[in-house]
């Protein structure tokens, strides 16, 4: 997991993951039966280790509100331990790929979908309860945060600590009020032509 959570899917050579694992490259086919196989299965483990919490804070956070603070304040956490490789396996481990391993690209964009669902699925509940108005455009509040957790996860790989991403988290959450006002958001202006 921790070989293709710091060097990506493509980055990881087999050398790497057998010399992890202690195992030679027939072992690793025999076991797995591919590189990809094994991939899939060091993001169950990730989605265990690191995912988990995401699952139960969203499930068991009593308002919307506090469940996506809770849900940033983790991220910011789970992102920058010094013991694990920066940001997220799911989001960076393969942004870009070779057309010869699109089914890993189409693999994690099908676990990015399904965690952006779980994320927003709360934001309808919070509706349901009444802690988002009914008005609001829930889509956009949950595009909104999946960003804030994505850029998270891009300025860890950049070398943010932990201080700098909780104040991304506070920043994205002070902006909570206006987006759930249920007045739409505002275009922004585009410079005029020649300006920098």
């Amino acid at each position: 997991m921790t070989i293709f959570w710091k060097h990506g899917y493509e980055g990881s050579s087999l050398a790497c993951l057998t010399d992890a694992m202690q195992i030679n490259s027939p072992s690793l086919y025999s076991t797995f039966g591919s590189k990809e196989a094994l991939f899939k299965e060091a993001l169950d483990l990730y989605d265990r280790e690191a995912g988990s919490p995401v699952a139960e804070i969203l499930q068991n956070t009593p308002s919307a509100r506090e469940a996506i603070a809770s849900l940033l304040r983790a991220s910011a956490r789970c992102f920058c331990e010094p013991d694990r490789p920066a940001g997220c396996m799911v989001l960076l481990s393969a942004l870009n790929c070779t057309p010869a391993n699109a089914g890993v690209w189409q693999h994690l964009h099908e676990r990015r979908l399904r965690s952006d669902a779980l994320l927003r699925a709360r934001l309808v509940r919070g509706v349901a309860d009444g802690d988002i108005p009914a008005t609001v455009d829930v889509q956009m509040l949950a595009t909104f945060y999946i960003g804030v957790r994505q850029g998270m996860s891009m300025q860890a790989l950049d070398g943010a600590g932990h201080d700098v991403l909780l104040g991304m988290a506070g920043a994205a959450m002070a902006a909570w009020d206006v987006l759930v006002s249920g007045a739409p958001p505002q275009p922004v202006a585009t410079p005029a032509s020649g300006t920098g």
